[in-house]
């Protein structure tokens, strides 16, 4: 269900039919056009104007392809800095106005100054089994917006536990992912 390493089509927005050079490393899953098809047509009424965080960005698909379809901003955080220089890279080749790259682990990065986003994409190595940890250091760190929408994928069968205030918006699973879309609701008491 992924794209092989290589090159990745961005597919819609401004830059569609762009290509991100992907560098081959051990892990690493693009999301899938399909599916990142649906998740940005569940999206079109929030992206426009909206502050991004690609948590685990790996290729960066996730938020350019936001940035594409006029996300104001995006921040992307992945550990490995190949991956960091490849999408730093591939944002300057691209003229991609808006994306900040940040070579950090996630769980350390979310322990700093927290920014507040509208829209997360949470999509975590699934060997790393780090949706939780992470899942709470964005809840309890400050980093969503009241109202934010919080995008997560992991693998079919395994549906990770998440904060309360999360609400499933919609679900859909491709091969062996499972892909979800979350609202953030008023803070349970």
């Amino acid at each position: 269900m992924k794209s092989a390493p290589g090159r990745i089509r961005i597919i819609g927005g401004q830059l569609r039919n762009s290509r991100l050079d992907v560098p081959e490393l051990p892990g690493l899953r693009p999301t899938a056009e399909r599916v990142r098809e649906t998740l940005f047509n569940w999206l079109t009424p929030v992206i426009s104007g909206a502050r991004c965080l690609d948590l685990c960005a790996g290729t960066g698909a996730l938020g350019v392809e936001a940035l594409s379809r006029g996300a104001a901003a995006v921040h992307f955080v992945e550990r490995d800095a190949r991956a960091a220089q490849a999408l730093r890279d591939n944002l300057a080749r691209l003229k991609a106005s808006g994306g900040e790259v940040t070579a950090a682990d996630a769980q350390a990065f979310l322990q700093g100054a927290a920014q507040s986003f509208g829209l997360v994409f949470l999509d975590p190595p699934f060997a790393q089994n780090l949706w939780t940890p992470l899942a709470e250091g964005l809840e309890q760190g400050g980093w969503l917006a009241p109202s934010a929408w919080i995008y997560v994928e992991s693998p079919k069968g395994l549906p990770p536990v998440l904060p309360v205030a999360w609400s499933l918006h919609r679900e859909g699973a491709a091969g062996e992912v499972r892909y979800a879309l979350y609202r953030r609701t008023a803070a349970v008491s």
